[in-house]
């Protein structure tokens, strides 16, 4: 009687859970080991507010968010995008829905469902869990060799192949802690450093009559653009909040990367705020030059424009007192508020990661080419999206797609 092969799951969140999957119907032997006390932490927290599974864009837009990794991304993207994942949901009993901005939420817009139904249809599968293990890659290591950190003590295992998803460096209190890059690259696996994705940012001070006002607040219906000293451009609608050091929140999220590495290369990045992108900068001088009468300016941007609270502080921030009085610098200034970023929030905090595992230290099937039987998915590799669906999507493909490498590496 033949023996399937075994192959180790190293990480339960949504790579590693696809990749279980995809090795459990060709007949591996699969287990997962995940550090924590259940699986898919993050996975849970991501759907608090509402499980975004992926976007029902066009293909072709869809792929544009994953920017320079979209030769590497769209081939796993290809076997296992949108309307997979939406079919995949369907499988498990869920249906989704397009919401307006074209996100895809399960209809119940939970997480916790689809991930019990997930897990109830590995374990009928045959996958089998071992929570608690939290893997240590120090010294040897091959997949014949695993060695695992319990409640217990030190616990071993043996596999034909192993695939690794450990996440990124954020949001370590839920299991992804980055602690794996140095052990890979004492290997000779290439990393390209950790940094935060889809982040918040420093300023260079606001000061303490707005952050004690203000912080918190969102800025609503705004606009932001910035170029960076390479030319490239970002604009979009949308909102963002204030806090008590910087800025966050949706918007400034699809502009991180750019602002980051602009940080980084600069030593700060100025986005240009428009607090009415809805108004023409003609209309809104017409509205400022205005007679006002007996009412303080205050009132009279209010009345005129609907600037009140966060956005009238906002101005106060960015102009002199003597400036808030010149109709031409005030209109301008309304059109596009300078804000300058001095550094991007830690990445413990952002939503997700840059950097982790080069392409080029793996071969056409995610397969490490330095340590055999080795395969790499998920915020481990190095690529990074926009939140809108982008990145559980592509997490899953990969995840997908290194179980398919373990496969064929297996004769499965």
């Amino acid at each position: 009687m033949t023996v399937s092969p075994t192959v180790a799951v190293i990480g339960g969140g949504p790579a590693g859970l696809m990749a279980a999957e995809v090795l459990s119907a060709s007949g591996a032997q699969v287990h997962v080991y995940d550090a924590m006390p259940s699986v898919g932490r993050k996975f849970l927290l991501a759907g608090r507010g509402g499980l975004n599974l992926t976007h029902s864009e066009p293909f072709d837009a869809f792929m544009s968010r994953f920017g320079e990794r979209r030769a590497q991304l769209e081939p796993m993207l290809a076997l296992f995008g949108p309307q997979q994942v939406r079919a995949w949901a369907s499988g498990l009993g869920i249906e989704t829905f397009v919401g307006t901005s074209g996100r895809v939420f399960p209809t119940d817009m939970k997480a916790a469902p689809l991930l019990r139904a997930w897990l109830h249809r590995l374990r009928a599968a045959g996958v089998q869990f071992h929570m608690r293990h939290r893997w240590v890659g120090e010294g040897v290591f091959d997949p014949a060799s695993l060695r695992f950190a319990t409640p217990a003590g030190e616990a071993t295992a043996s596999a034909d192949a192993v695939v690794l998803a450990l996440g990124g460096a954020s949001w370590a209190r839920l299991g992804s802690d980055g602690a794996w890059a140095p052990w890979l690259e004492a290997k000779g696996v290439e990393v390209a450093p950790l940094q935060p994705a889809n982040c918040g940012f420093d300023g260079s001070g606001w000061s303490e009559h707005f952050s004690s006002r203000f912080a918190g607040q969102p800025f609503k219906s705004v606009a932001i653009s910035f170029t960076d000293s390479h030319g490239r451009h970002f604009a979009r609608k949308g909102e963002f909040v204030a806090t008590a050091t910087g800025i966050e929140g949706s918007l400034i999220y699809a502009a991180s990367a750019l602002l980051r590495d602009e940080i980084a290369e600069k030593g700060s990045a100025t986005l240009l705020l428009d607090l009415l992108p809805d108004r023409s900068a003609e209309q809104v001088l017409a509205a400022v030059k205005h007679p006002r009468g007996a009412r303080s300016l205050s009132s009279h941007l209010k009345s005129r424009l609907g600037l009140e609270g966060i956005k009238a502080g906002v101005l106060h921030e960015a102009l002199s007192r003597e400036a808030m009085h010149d109709p031409e610098q005030l209109a301008a200034t309304i059109k596009a508020v300078p804000l300058k970023l001095a550094a991007a929030r830690p990445i413990d905090e952002a939503i997700s990661t840059a950097g982790g595992v080069r392409f080029d230290a793996l071969d056409a099937q995610l397969m490490s080419k330095a340590l055999a039987s080795v395969f790499v998915a998920g915020e481990m590799l190095d690529w990074e999206a926009p939140t809108g669906g982008y990145l559980l999507t592509a997490s899953m493909a990969s995840g997908a797609a290194a179980a398919r490498g373990a496969i064929q590496r297996l004769g499965l």
